[in-house]
């Protein structure tokens, strides 16, 4: 399962089945879990930590040191989760001590070619990077959210859960869980209406993340008055609950 032109330091540590294609370098301090399937000429550097059924292809490097200039090679981390597809090119770095020391990846994600997890992001789970999708250092990306192609995100920006951001925003705000964007800089478009639908969310919560998105964006309210009018059905939809939680923690402010 290991081809002989593999590099594998001695301090790595591979699960069970793992494969590892040829020319591919795992480094000292990473953990690889069991039926991962490394294709060849992959980087993946340490410390990370990458869980069980990963598939990673060719030329992707992962868990290298990042880019901040204030970086000064402190021992930060990579965390992954299960199930991830990293595509072609695609780079994720690890944390720095300005943050937790940690970028945080979480499970059944994808990862198209050439996109890009910067230092100390943190990003859920079932979550799509199309090709060439950004994000820069510090940004959270809830579950279920999607980045079309070319998209670019700003550091310390969050992404709420379920969220569509269109192809080639780029994006300098928060968006809410459950908002789509189109344009540079990027401006909220609708709600992800297709999105709740396979995902499973009745018609009754769409319709008040719909009202909801309305407050937000279509009858001229303030921030204040918009969450005092979602409040309203927040206790009969979590959705909508999930959307003030999400205004509440907001430190950038959101797209307007």
């Amino acid at each position: 399962m290991i081809h002989p032109t593999a590099i594998i330091e001695s301090g790595a540590q591979l699960g069970d089945n793992v494969s590892v294609g040829p020319y591919s370098y795992i480094g000292n301090d990473v953990v690889i879990g069991d039926n991962c399937t490394i294709e060849s000429h992959v980087v993946i550097k340490g410390p990370s930590t990458i869980g069980s059924g990963n598939h990673i292809y060719q030329f992707a490097s992962v868990g290298e040191a990042c880019q901040d200039k204030k970086y000064k090679d402190e021992p930060t981390q990579l965390i992954m989760g299960d199930n991830n597809i990293i595509r072609e090119c695609a780079t994720i770095h690890r944390g720095t001590i300005q943050d937790q020391g940690i970028t945080k990846i979480g499970s059944n994600n994808l990862f198209m070619a050439y996109t890009h997890v910067a230092h100390d992001a943190v990003i859920g789970s079932n979550v799509i990077f199309s090709n060439g999708a950004s994000v820069a250092g510090h940004v959270h990306v809830g579950d279920w959210a999607i980045l079309a192609g070319n998209t670019g995100v700003h550091q310390f920006c969050k992404v709420g859960a379920h969220a569509f951001i269109g192809m080639y925003s780029g994006v300098s705000k928060d968006v809410p869980p459950f908002v789509t964007t189109t344009g540079t800089p990027a401006k909220p478009a609708a709600i992800n209406t297709e999105g709740m639908k396979r995902r499973g969310f009745s018609s009754e919560e769409i319709m008040a993340v719909r009202r909801a998105y309305k407050a937000l964006y279509r009858k001229g309210l303030s921030l204040d008055e918009a969450v005092a009018a979602m409040r309203q059905e927040a206790s009969e939809y979590a959705a909508v609950q999930q959307m003030i939680d999400f205004l509440d923690t907001s430190d950038r402010g959101i797209i307007r």
